[in-house]
């Protein structure tokens, strides 16, 4: 198989992070990628390389010659081209926030503004592979997760799962700045970020807490959730650091075996071994997520690190997974 990939955005980390991994992908091939404000030019005006892909404009893309479209468009902006491609009768794959959350009402509580396609709403499948897998595979719209869910979600899920996941969740997440994305922005300037490091969206205020009581909620009576984001002065990846309570009389083996059975047979997650914790050096520039479990001295006390590059399995990496899924493919095309 050869699939014929189109790119809706192309300009962005994201996108051209996306359109590298379709470049080496022994499946796929690029058949159009799209930038309203740099149409005209090659990717290589923009991104010193080898890839001289010609851009367009959305309204000039030959929508019909792609079998999947990926959007790489910021949320609000995406929802229409999402809407236009799936009319084309193309299987969609969008890494904006438009499609993931299940409601209109949830999604104009946390994006301030009404969605416009919601009758694709209840098509959308949530991109999670490891939870997903099978939903993904039938899925003619699957909606990527946030890079900041996927650490927070992954990394508690085997326990979530069981049962045994305690209301009680505290979140200290840093992410790279490429995660603020190329438009240039104050708080994003290298003067402003070098030799810092600044919590943001700070409360019960950050976008992301919706997909991880998403998919927490419903096995976690009572959860509750402090996310607390901070800017990291390196350019990708993200270590998140979560304080949780096992409310189950489990030891330490017992513990990691939950994990263990969850993720055993997963090519994209590195379960460490007790005693290691996860560091950015262990996903950036892959598309690994890597977990550590720390027990604390007190009855069911525990920290679990999680690192992803937010680039790749906290975006592009994990949108092209989701595309192997739809397609039949060995899940790690492109990717290893």
């Amino acid at each position: 198989m050869n699939l014929r990939v189109g790119i809706v955005g192309a300009t962005g980390y994201t996108g051209y992070e996306l359109l590298q991994i379709i470049h080496r992908h022994p499946h796929a091939q690029l058949t159009w990628a799209t930038s309203e404000s740099s149409a005209g030019q090659k990717i290589c005006d923009l991104y010193p390389g080898p890839y001289d892909t010609r851009l367009i404009r959305l309204a000039d893309a030959p929508l019909s010659q792609a079998d999947v479209v990926f959007v790489c468009l910021p949320h609000g902006a995406a929802m229409d081209a999402v809407a236009a491609a799936r009319d084309a009768g193309c299987r969609v794959i969008d890494l904006s926030a438009d499609y993931r959350l299940p409601t209109t009402e949830l999604y104009q509580r946390w994006y301030g503004h009404a969605h416009s396609q919601p009758q694709l709403l209840a098509e959308a499948v949530y991109g999670l592979c490891e939870i997903n897998r099978d939903a993904i595979r039938r899925a003619g719209l699957v909606a990527n997760p946030g890079c900041y869910p996927t650490t927070v979600n992954l990394g508690l899920w085997p326990l979530a799962r069981v049962g045994v996941l305690g209301p009680q969740v505290i979140v200290d997440a840093k992410s790279g700045v490429s995660g603020a994305g190329r438009k240039p922005r104050l708080g994003s300037l290298f003067v402003e970020v070098n030799e810092n490091l600044s919590p943001y969206s700070i409360g019960y205020t950050h976008r992301h807490i919706a997909e991880m009581e998403l998919i927490l909620g419903p096995h976690v009576p009572q959860l509750a959730l402090t996310f607390s984001p901070h800017l990291l002065p390196v350019n990708r990846g993200i270590l998140s650091t979560i304080y949780i309570e096992v409310n189950a009389d489990l030891s330490s083996r017992e513990v990691h075996q939950i994990y263990t059975q969850a993720y055993s047979n997963e090519p994209m997650i590195q379960l460490l071994p007790p005693g290691q914790v996860a560091t950015l050096r262990h996903t950036v520039h892959s598309n690994r997520l890597a977990i550590g479990l720390t027990p604390l001295p007190y009855p069911g006390r525990w920290i679990v690190t999680v690192s992803e590059d937010n680039l790749l399995k906290g975006a592009s990496g994990q949108a092209v997974q989701n595309m192997n899924l739809m397609f039949d493919l060995p899940e790690v095309s492109g990717l290893i």
